[in-house]
């Protein structure tokens, strides 16, 4: 091997630290060359290895009467029925879409994709969950959620995926590392699903799709692996470009490969690129892979070794294939026009060998790559001082509760998102039964007349206030999202976004909400089934608010009894459901009025609010309820003007006057629903659960009484203030 040895320096540059370089010259028996050095650091490196988080992950629950493939491949998968299986995950985007919104978001979403059709399924829907700095008072927060809606939307309609549901929020925390997260389902027949470890010592290594060249490079050893500085835009050649056109053609042809049996393993090419996706399929099928850089298709003719093997270039797939079918795995490629090239064959040497023409340039053992990257012991402790600041005072605590509403309806977190998920298609395919603001979940038919139901949430204010409450009450959300509209949860995926894990501030965030995820999965029997951890979302100022962003899908066995969030006839009764313990503490109301962080948050009961989503679930799939919406953001008020604008119908509603009115209507917690239904019906639900009639629907305004207090407000006022988002985009 002639290639130059780098200095630890260069480690250094990479990510590595010092002891860990020490560590690789050992497993190497020397110091490594460009190639190797370039490989171990990708390997190593926390995007790559989940160094910090690998111990806290295994504690989760992964294993259900559903589950069919679970943590460690490309997505987790659940069965359906009738032979089907429903495949999702959930992945960050963050760190490239920081520094070019626009790619960085649109390649999150075609390499979550990837992840979907790599297993067998065909992408049936997208999901994303986002969070940005302070809309109002950021010009940067403004031109990254543009551009960052943007690339979603080009993507995900470009490639004929519908973009069902999804979140966003903005908070000062995220100012500089705003969250960019991406969800994707799937759905294929069981007896094709694909694993991504290699097999067959003799069998022939093959790279189809997009060219490779410099784009990319260094992403997940430097980009996603570290805190953002203020030289940010030096980090934007490492941004990857996609093209959602060559990815159709990608997918098309994957899922005709896997139909046909051509296929022994695949494995797509996102972070690390071809280092990555090689070494995995070797670390799993515990053989050796040997790769001639010279025969990889290139769109830069004089790519070096290592650029080639680190370049994180989109739509490409990795695939393992017996010889004999060579040509017609490639005649497929052709008739798709996706480009494909033999590049290597699987060994029995458990090595990684990397050639260039006849040169070795780069031998490493495999295990050391994959399996032997130090695993680090948090060391969590509980600051003891606030760690975020104040947010600034936009509603004086003096305003009266009708201002107060309309302010909270017309605040960013919490009006319409109408602006942005009108640039995503979410019926393409024909199988969207309930998109945005028709429901708390997005709901897909199946074939077979049931149908998946899905959901997307966080809530990073609240974990900022209590990780192990605040955590408890985002899984319970997406859980209490599919109860709204008759489904059972089947699995979860999880996308957990924090700071720098190596602060004892951050390690206890992160450690907690793990242990809350935990515990609400185990509970709802809803067990996590693949997911991504995304750590250092920091700058100089501090970390991001902490984010587990939760996905969760669900089933229900008839998709006309899906159920809606808006009321449906003049003069049915409405009803508050569950025990919901409202209270101020970290509330959107409490932003609003500039108030500081709780140090902690009310203790949730989880299986009290299991039990009342068992009960709304099976009043949806009856049809003793016509409408069903969960209380979150903006408590009770928020929920019944939700209501109310998503039916144009209004409401006369009269709650208890005792205690703290404030607490009444604006408290949040987990467990309280509102449902809309004949009274008959209601008076059956109210033998299954505790339940409170607190009024009727009809009229053009909403009437909220709470003791001596009235709430009074037309509807056109109210959504006037809920389309207060649309006024920054004009």
């Amino acid at each position: 091997m002639s290639e130059q040895l780098p200095a630890l320096k260069d480690a250094l540059a990479l990510g590595l630290t010092e002891a860990e370089y020490e560590l690789v010259c050992e497993k190497q028996g020397s110091p490594p060359n460009q190639v190797e050095l370039a490989m171990y650091s990708l390997l190593w490196s926390e995007h790559c290895a989940y160094k910090h988080s690998k111990k806290l992950l295994m504690t989760l629950p992964t294993e259900g009467p559903a589950v069919v493939m679970g943590p460690g491949e490309n997505a987790g998968a659940v069965d359906v029925g009738d032979g089907l299986i429903c495949a999702f995950k959930v992945e960050s985007h963050n760190h490239p879409s920081a520094v070019e919104p626009f790619q960085g978001a649109a390649t999150g979403v075609g390499g979550i994709l990837r992840d979907i059709f790599a297993i067998g399924a065909r992408p049936i829907a997208v999901l994303d969950s986002l969070r940005f700095g302070d809309i109002e008072a950021s010009e940067r927060s403004r031109y990254l959620l543009e551009h960052a809606v943007a690339g979603i939307g080009h993507y995900g309609n470009s490639i004929g995926v519908p973009t069902v549901g999804g979140e966003v929020y903005f908070e000062a925390a995220y100012e500089k590392n705003c969250l960019v997260n991406a969800m994707a389902l799937g759905l294929g027949p069981r007896e094709q699903l694909m694993r991504s470890a290699a097999a067959g010592v003799g069998n022939v290594v093959l790279i189809y799709g997009a060219s490779t060249g410099r784009d990319g490079i260094g992403g997940a050893s430097v980009l996603a692996s570290a805190e953002l500085g203020d030289a940010d835009d030096d980090k934007r050649p490492t941004v990857q470009v996609g093209d959602p056109f060559e990815e159709k053609k990608l997918m098309e042809c994957s899922l005709e490969l896997l139909e046909l049996g051509l296929i022994v393993s695949l494995q797509d090419l996102g972070a690390a690129g071809l280092t990555s996706s090689a070494c995995e399929m070797a670390s799993k099928g515990e053989v050796g892979i040997d790769i001639d850089v010279r025969k990889v298709p290139l769109r830069e003719a004089d790519m070096e070794p290592f650029e080639i093997m680190v370049s994180e270039s989109q739509e490409r797939m990795l695939c393992v294939i017996e010889p004999k079918d060579v040509d017609a795995v490639r005649a497929i490629c052709d008739k798709w026009e996706v480009s494909s090239a033999a590049i290597g064959e699987v060994t029995d040497t458990r090595l990684m060998r990397i050639y260039s023409d006849a040169e070795l340039v780069g031998e490493m053992p495999v295990e050391a790559l994959v399996d032997d990257c130090p695993i680090y012991d948090l060391q969590p402790q509980k600051p003891s001082e606030p760690l975020y600041d104040a947010p600034p005072q936009r509603l004086d605590p003096s305003a009266s509760l009708s201002d107060s509403l309309l302010a909270l309806v017309g605040s960013p977190n919490i009006s319409s998102r109408r602006p942005l998920f009108e640039q995503y298609d979410p019926i393409v395919q024909s199988r969207t039964v309930r998109r945005p603001e028709q429901a708390d979940a997005a709901v897909l038919a199946l074939p077979n007349g049931s149908a998946l139901a899905v959901s997307i949430d966080g809530n990073g204010r609240r974990v900022a206030a209590d990780p192990y409450q605040g955590t408890l009450g985002v899984v319970l959300e997406c859980a209490s999202n599919l109860a709204c509209v008759g489904a059972q949860p089947l699995g979860t995926t999880n996308n957990l976004n924090f700071g720098n894990p190596e602060k004892p501030h951050v390690a206890w965030q992160l450690s907690e909400a793990v242990r809350a995820i935990a515990d609400a999965c185990t509970a709802l029997e809803a067990p996590i089934v693949g997911g991504n951890v995304s750590l250092y979302n920091e700058g100089a100022s501090g970390p991001i608010f902490p984010t587990p962003v939760i996905g969760m899908v669900g089933l229900m066995p008839d998709v006309s009894r899906a159920g809606r969030l808006g009321f449906v006839e003049e003069g049915e009764t409405i009803a508050l459901v569950g025990p919901f313990s409202p209270s101020l503490d970290a509330s959107e109301l409490s932003k609003l009025r500039g108030e500081p962080l709780p140090d902690g948050l009310p203790e949730v009961d989880i299986e009290a609010v299991r039990a009342v989503q068992l009960v709304v679930r099976d009043a949806v799939r009856e049809g003793l309820v016509d409408s069903a919406h969960d209380i979150a953001e903006g408590g009770i008020a928020v929920a019944l003007t939700e209501c109310a604008l998503a039916a144009s119908l209004g409401a006369a509603v009269t709650l208890d006057g005792q205690g703290d009115v404030w607490q009444a209507l604006f408290g949040e917690a987990s467990g309280g629903f509102i449902v809309c239904g004949h009274a008959t019906a209601i008076a059956q639900l109210s033998e299954r659960t505790e339940l409170i009639v607190i009024g009727k629907v009809g009229g053009d305004e909403l009437r909220i009484e709470v003791g001596d207090e009235v709430i009074e407000l037309a509807l056109s006022d109210l959504r006037t203030s809920h389309r207060s988002l649309e006024a920054l985009f004009q």
